[in-house]
């Protein structure tokens, strides 16, 4: 039962998110592949539970519209991927992925992202030659990060003049 809510709330995040629900029919049949879906895993079973959600309760961290696109991507590509495993010529298999392909795709930017963040963990900050690139771009990266903190500071002080809290 804690799958089925936890596997709905997150479709349905990830739908809302991006504008995607253009009915509640169409969430309503997801609920319905979900179901069958769920049969299929036997998530019932009562290791479901163990540990507690595995996504749900990473996208409470990520806030920001911009912030939960990365994710949300990189949590689909997790469920295409076990999706990959499954038996294809079930409809309720079938329309699910096809729902998280379209999502996806309306979702390049984040995927995009989250293999940057990728090579980024990649970089051998050990190797002299990506030593001197990166104290070369040095103040540029701190000159961004001035940039961003100054403009959130100043969205900040806009509100509080608007607001008459």
């Amino acid at each position: 039962m804690a799958f089925q809510t936890y596997s709905l709330f997150v479709l349905s995040v990830i739908m809302i998110s991006f504008g995607h629900v253009e009915s509640r029919l169409n969430l309503l049949q997801l609920q319905n592949d979900i179901d069958k879906l769920k049969a299929d895993f036997n998530s019932s079973h009562s290791d479901v539970a163990d540990g507690g959600p595995i996504f749900t309760e990473k996208l409470s961290s990520w806030t920001e519209r911009n912030e939960k696109r990365i994710i949300l991507s990189q949590i689909i590509s997790m469920y295409l991927k076990m999706l990959e495993s499954t038996d294809k010529s079930k409809d309720h298999v079938r329309n699910i992925a096809d729902e998280l392909y379209t999502l996806k795709a309306s979702l390049s930017d984040g995927s995009k992202k989250i293999e940057d963040l990728k090579d980024l963990t990649k970089l051998q900050m050990s190797d002299l030659k990506v030593q001197r690139k990166a104290v070369n771009e040095l103040f540029s990266v701190l000159q961004k990060l001035g940039d961003t903190s100054s403009s959130h500071k100043r969205k900040r002080s806009q509100f509080q003049r608007l607001c008459k809290c």
